[in-house]
């Protein structure tokens, strides 16, 4: 009987560990978009992108409650397609790109909000000002990608801010002071961590 007991025993702590490992994936820069969208006088509703972004996310779908993420957007990605106005948004009117050349994001909450849908409340920080903000965050794959040949995992998230909760709110109120922010990411495991 011990005999049979060690070894049903073993199976199960490694079973119970394994499916409560979190996994952490990669964003990839080219499949994420920021998208920041307001209302111009009334008249318009403009649109600015942000890419090239940074970071990771870690999601443990036994425990939402222990995944997090974290991002860095440069203002250098910053692309309204309108060139002068790219150089108005990063500086000091807006943005001050130069003394505060980043947008961060970190998580400080995540919990599950229904099938495939989960609330993720985190710090936003933007110039020297930081607040909460809460991300309503659609899953919309998580498996192995078939071009990358590792597991990967995609989220659509949209949320609303007061621009000038954070100091940019020039020509605030008639261009609008709320702004919506959607966020579509891709996000791989590292080779090495996917090999193991």
């Amino acid at each position: 009987m011990k005999r049979l007991l060690l070894p049903i025993t073993l199976a199960l702590a490694f079973a119970g560990s394994a499916a409560a490992a979190p996994i952490t994936y990669t964003i990839d820069p080219n499949h994420t978009d920021v998208i920041a969208s307001w209302n111009h006088l009334g008249f318009s509703n403009p649109i600015a992108h942000f890419g090239d972004v940074e970071g990771a996310i870690t999601h443990d779908a036994d425990n939402v409650g222990q995944s997090s993420v974290e991002v860095t957007i440069p203002l250098s990605g910053l692309e309204s397609h309108v060139e002068a106005f790219n150089e108005h948004l990063r500086s000091g009117d807006f943005f001050d790109a130069e003394k505060y050349p980043e947008i961060t994001f970190k998580s400080t909450r995540i919990e599950a909000a229904g099938d495939d849908k989960l609330r993720v409340w985190g710090e936003l920080t933007i110039r020297d000002t930081t607040r909460e903000v809460l991300l309503d965050t659609t899953i919309n794959q998580i498996g192995e990608h078939p071009m990358a040949k590792r597991r990967a995992a995609g989220f659509d998230a949209v949320t609303t801010i007061k621009r000038s909760d954070f100091g940019v709110d020039m020509y605030a109120p008639n261009v609008s002071d709320e702004v919506t922010i959607r966020i579509t990411t891709e996000a791989v495991v590292a080779e090495a961590e996917d090999a193991g």
